[in-house]
């Protein structure tokens, strides 16, 4: 027999009928570093074991959620706005900034403003920070390179194109390690969406499937909460997290700490009025409405 992780969630789905309990929520986990605040706390409160929890990349989870594979996951921006009639987000959770992000990155062996025609590398796995990289050099710097996709390989990247987008730990790798190692112009996509149009940028945001809100709305409001306590938890005893992640990272406590206290987690009337910055600007292009609907979970 399979023994999948799907086979395992239908298992404890008819354990929990016939015992009268509701089965865990399915909740995604991102594998980067900048998602690790929102998840270190839940060992702290207990909370962990409620969850059946599964761990992948931003674009593999949003697909996940979208199928219901999940009933509670991050999901990239992009795939939230294309699916909001599926969806209902978190408020006050998310993964963003208010200026720079230091994980989600251009990195280019010329000016911005010479990659018109030339070759750009798509490391990334989010298609949200892809089209944002994209939106950037076309209107904000005014160039329209060539861009295929490729592994997030800083290296190899360099030897077939002019720039490379990339995302997650191998952007901040890229960022504060390979890029000024190897001489490379690194631009910060979170500076520039700030520089631009002054307003916060949202990269992933946390959503529950609607028809498994209406089902267990009150599991829903417990895993929100859970998040949120975790969160702040984390951020409370942010040296502590990032000592323990450095044992077995790339990157010393203090710059994990400074990259864990410049992200931005929260999703509220500034986040909301810079998710509809974007859509206005690319939604027609990408999928959605200019004017999507973001729904909120409601208390």
């Amino acid at each position: 027999m399979d023994n999948s992780p799907a086979d395992t969630s239908d298992a404890a789905a008819q354990d929990g009928a016939g015992s009268g309990r509701t089965a865990r929520p399915r909740v995604g986990h991102i594998q980067f570093l900048n998602c690790l605040p929102l998840y270190w706390g839940l060992a702290r409160t207990g909370t962990l074991l409620d969850f059946e929890l599964t761990k992948d990349t931003p674009e593999k989870l949003s697909e996940q959620l979208v199928r219901g594979e999940l009933d509670v996951a991050p999901v990239t921006l992009v795939e939230f706005l294309k699916n909001a009639d599926e969806l209902v987000a978190f408020p006050d959770l998310a993964v963003g900034c208010d200026g720079p992000v230091m994980s989600c990155v251009i990195v280019s062996q010329v000016p911005l403003d010479r990659l018109d025609g030339a070759r750009v590398a798509l490391g990334s796995t989010s298609r949200t920070s892809v089209r944002l990289a994209q939106l950037l050099l076309a209107e904000k710097i005014g160039v329209r390179p060539d861009y295929y996709t490729c592994p997030p390989d800083l290296g190899l990247m360099m030897q077939e194109a002019d720039a490379a987008v990339l995302i997650g730990d191998a952007a901040l790798r890229a960022n504060l390690i390979d890029g000024p190692r190897l001489g490379l112009e690194v631009h910060d996509l979170g500076q520039m969406w700030k520089d631009w149009t002054g307003l916060p940028f949202v990269f992933a945001v946390w959503a529950a499937r609607r028809d498994y809100l209406a089902r267990e709305p009150e599991v829903v409001r417990e895993v929100h909460q859970a998040f949120l306590s975790s969160r702040d938890l984390s951020l409370d005893e942010v040296a502590k997290v990032s000592e323990q992640a450095a044992r077995w990272e790339a990157f010393d406590a203090g710059v994990l700490e400074r990259y864990f206290t410049t992200l931005d987690f929260r999703f509220g009337g500034a986040q909301l009025a810079g998710v509809a910055e974007f859509a206005r600007r690319v939604g027609p292009t990408t999928g959605f409405a200019a004017d999507v609907t973001v729904e909120l979970l409601q208390p």
